[in-house]
């Protein structure tokens, strides 16, 4: 009889690639030879038997040749018979699967050099010298989770693959983005692979929700937007706002502040401030005490928005400037004197 790859992996004949995969990883974990110290031989018939399955039906083109002629194997017009992919029985027409190391294929998985060799302390080589788990690379954990404590259990199937570090972007926002909200799109170009398993380049759009109030520092994540690469998740791609300088206003936390600058008379006698807030609107703020140098005017609500709190607002505050005279004449000094002696 033939072999049911299908039945193999304990997937129907719908299943996806990532189907395929997470099958794959789940029973590759579980009948690994490594993990099989007392029943090794047909655990290693078993794993073997478990990467060819994934081997043809992860492969369009195999898969299509695997569908079209049976699950037994026996080609309904040519008469072949495949045992574990290979093509016998001297049909008409042959089809060599040519399956890939069982080896090869654990490591695009797990990251491992060489699946088949001894493990330390264990004894055996079957793959020869050099082919052990450098531990230097991959720690205790990963032997523990071979190792074991008898024939594989379902604990130690589920070890995933190691993902790539973030890629940060820095994303300069101007303070009117960050006070209205706003979408950006983004261009991205990446290594990726086929549907055959070639390297290809996947370029993408990707939008960008800015939200009113949002600050310098805010990161905005696309998961495994990176490259691709043989064994290893795609990292995520991370955007990190930042806060472009604004030629009037300064953020403090929600408030905005203004530094507008004035005369010396006008601090003295009075003074109407003007300012056009973010969104365009004029304030028109009347000031009819002395304007100290350390005096702040604070209007309620005319700051920045608070993510957390949409209909909320922090303040606006208002400094200023106050331009001193360089010099003053005499007269000029004899009626600032009589002034503010009188008052």
């Amino acid at each position: 009889m033939g072999v049911d790859y299908y039945k193999v992996l304990q997937v129907d004949r719908n299943a996806k690639d990532d189907d395929l995969k997470k099958a794959y990883r789940k029973l590759a974990m579980k009948w690994h030879p490594d993990k099989n110290p007392n029943n090794k031989k047909d655990a290693e018939a078993k794993f073997k038997t478990i990467s060819e399955a994934y081997d043809v039906l992860s492969d369009p083109q195999k898969r299509q040749i695997y569908d079209q002629y049976g699950e037994e194997g026996a080609g309904a017009t040519t008469g072949c018979r495949w045992v574990f992919g290979m093509p016998t029985d001297g049909g008409s027409t042959s089809f060599r699967f040519n399956p890939r190391n069982a080896d090869d294929i654990f490591s695009e998985f797990f990251g491992f050099s060489s699946p088949f060799g001894g493990m330390p302390d264990m004894g055996g080589s079957r793959g020869g010298p050099g082919s052990q788990f450098p531990r230097s690379m991959f720690g205790e954990d990963i032997f523990s989770q071979f190792r074991g404590s008898g024939v594989g259990g379902e604990s130690s199937a589920g070890m995933p693959p190691r993902k790539g570090a973030a890629i940060e972007r820095t994303l300069p926002c101007s303070l009117e983005d960050l006070y209205k909200g706003t979408t950006k799109k983004m261009k991205i170009s990446r290594d990726a692979t086929d549907a055959t398993g070639r390297p290809t380049t996947v370029e993408e759009i990707l939008t960008i929700e800015i939200k009113p109030g949002w600050k310098k520092g805010t990161k905005i994540t696309f998961p495994e937007k990176g490259n691709e690469q043989r064994g290893v998740i795609p990292s995520d791609l991370v955007f990190i706002i930042d806060e472009k300088p604004h030629s009037v206003f300064k953020r403090d936390g929600n408030d905005l502040v203004a530094t507008l600058k004035i005369s010396l008379a006008e601090a003295l006698t009075g003074y109407t401030a003007q300012v056009t807030t973010l969104d365009g609107r004029n304030l028109t703020l009347p000031i009819s005490s002395v304007i100290s140098p350390t005096y702040e005017e604070v209007v309620k609500g005319e700051g920045m928005p608070i993510p957390k709190e949409p209909t909320k607002k922090g303040n606006l505050r208002v400094k200023f400037n106050i331009k001193f005279p360089t010099r003053l004449t005499s007269d000029q000094k004899t009626g600032i004197k009589r002034l503010l002696t009188s008052s």
